[in-house]
């Protein structure tokens, strides 16, 4: 009979900072593996302090608790299969990303990460040392290979394992998502597998941690790049593979086989999790939100109501005389079909007395944006206190095509303690809203069906503070500015590229300028879902101050 050997694989959530609710999580697994006789539990990188730490780790307190709990982790689980998981590691007061086996209660091999990335959301060079690439560790009579995420990402490492003797890579990782993702995970593990000969195992993690996602989507490659195990997106999975020795070296079994989403659901699965998780690790167990009765508002609360469900979502229309009636019926209309509660709190008594308390000051000049931003930072006002009085986190609900060009208020509009849709182009929040109408996932707490009411997705978009406005009186038209964005901000392109792809240049010219411009409002700006490359935190960051313009 051919030699077997069992890993469970631990696609699961951790909390950064919860040392010993991790540890704990890891030992409740590792019962249930020893339950199935598995001969290792695998778990992604850093699970011990979860992740992404940024300088938190860098804390002597904090990195020596969980070497700690390493240690105690192999003690406690000596009797049965072994471990394999991530944490730091200090050794001659360098500080690693390090990757422990744990084996009859002590920890049998230490793996350092070699590759450290520095780009997009990660800072792991001011933060870890470049360990040095070791060989394979063995757990009984198979030699392992652990490429710890970045490392994967590169050739030598993988190759110089297999040249000292691995018969398999594990590759654990702490990898957020980005819409694409998958398909560039999947290439380059597919290029180790056909430049070592060995089977491949990606384990990524699950959850959201602030604007990142974690988004799981675990596989296992045989020989050659056949998919042997697809682990689902976004939701945790633990299961245990089969890997057989033969005449040719070790194969994985075919198990469990998951179809990835596409890219809309994969966007919406994102925002729903990472704003359930941002509340989950915060300690809110229920959110409030504006509800203006345009589209950006109702596809928050949807989000809201699927991530939390409904019953721990507040809607709040807080209308002046320019909201329409229109706007008045849909956002009542959403809010009962998602069956969460909804309150009507009208802004014109306070609005009024705002401005009697600033006529004197204001006698002989004339109404304009001022008068506009008193509306939306008075509503921000009542929100916050609505907020304060019952516990209830307030969401924030501007697109990235408004955080981009600075079309919301601070103080008013931009008040609040996370914002889902925070990268999500105007134009696409329509895609996501009619992708939501006709899709319906267990994974969604809040209703199915088309809980969002059509007019909300057919009238044209307008932030309703004077008379017949409309968002095109002072913007380029949606699809014309998100591609202009996507230019500028994605693709960090020039003016020249953007005239010569057949933009005005006026527009081109005006949105560069709100660009930069905006940059301080979204430096005070709630954290959002992480769905691009190129969101507005880690992944752009830009002076605050900056005379520069492009003189294209």
């Amino acid at each position: 009979m051919a030699d077997q050997f069992r890993i469970t694989l631990a696609q699961v959530n951790p909390t950064v900072g919860d040392i010993v609710g991790n540890t704990h999580m890891a030992r409740e697994i590792w019962s249930k593996a020893k339950a199935q006789d598995a001969d290792l539990v695998a778990f992604p990188e850093m699970f011990v302090t979860g992740y992404n730490t940024q300088d938190l780790v860098m804390k002597p307190a904090f990195h020596n608790a969980a070497m700690q709990a390493v240690h105690d982790l192999a003690v406690a689980c000596a009797d049965g299969p072994a471990i394999a998981i991530g944490g730091p590691w200090v050794e001659n007061d360098k500080l690693f990303n390090a990757y422990f086996i744990l084996s009859n209660g002590a920890i049998k091999s230490i793996v350092q990460k070699h590759h450290l990335p520095n780009e997009t959301v990660f800072d792991e060079v001011r933060i870890f040392s470049s360990g040095s690439v070791s060989g394979p560790y063995a757990i009984g009579d198979l030699r392992i290979g652990s490429p710890i995420c970045e490392d994967s990402w590169h050739e030598d490492v993988a190759e110089t394992l297999a040249e000292t003797g691995a018969e398999i890579l594990l590759v654990p990782n702490g990898s957020p998502y980005f819409r694409g993702k998958m398909d560039v995970r999947l290439n380059h593990m597919v290029s180790r597998v056909v430049e070592t000969g060995l089977p491949l195992i990606y384990l990524n993690m699950t959850g959201g941690q602030d604007d990142q996602v974690f988004d799981g989507g675990s596989f296992a490659l045989n020989p050659g790049g056949a998919l042997a195990v697809q682990f689902p997106q976004f939701d945790d999975c633990i299961e245990t593979i089969t890997l057989e020795k033969g005449q040719e070296g070790w194969h994985i079994q075919d198990g469990r086989k998951e179809t990835i989403p596409d890219t809309l659901q994969a966007d919406y699965h994102a925002m729903v999790l990472s704003l359930r998780d941002y509340c989950r690790k915060s300690g809110f167990g229920r959110v409030l939100l504006g509800l203006s009765g345009g589209v950006d508002s109702a596809l928050v609360a949807v989000i809201a109501a699927d991530a939390l469900g409904a019953e721990n979502v507040r809607c709040v229309m807080l209308p002046s005389e320019y909201t329409s009636q229109a706007s008045l019926d849909d956002a009542k209309e959403l809010a009962q079909n998602l069956g969460c509660r909804y309150d009507f709190v009208p802004i014109s008594e306070g609005r009024s007395a705002i401005t009697n308390t600033l006529a004197p000051l204001f006698e002989g000049t004339k109404p304009d944006l001022t008068e506009e931003n008193i509306q939306s930072r008075l509503r921000g006002l009542l929100l916050m206190a609505l907020s304060n009085k019952f516990g209830e986190m307030l969401l924030t609900t501007g697109n990235k095509s408004e955080v981009a060009v600075g079309y919301a208020t601070i103080y008013g509009d931009m008040a609040g303690g996370y914002n889902p849709i925070k990268d999500l182009y105007k134009t696409r929040v329509f895609d996501v809203c009619r992708w939501r109408n006709e899709n319906h996932h267990i994974w969604m707490m809040g209703p199915s069906g088309a809980v969002i009411p059509q007019n909300i997705i057919n009238k044209p978009p307008s932030a309703e503070l004077r008379p017949d406005q409309k968002d095109s009186d002072s913007l380029p038209d949606y699809p014309v500015l998100d591609a202009i964005l996507t230019l500028l901000v994605d693709q960090e392109a020039s003016v020249a590229d953007c005239l010569a792809a057949g933009y005005d240049h006026d527009d081109v010219k005006k949105v560069e300028r709100l660009l930069y411009t905006s940059e301080y409002k979204r430096f005070q700006s709630a954290p959002g879902t992480r769905l691009s490359k190129r969101s507005f935190w880690l992944d752009r960051r830009y002076p605050i101050v900056n005379r520069w313009r492009d003189q294209g």
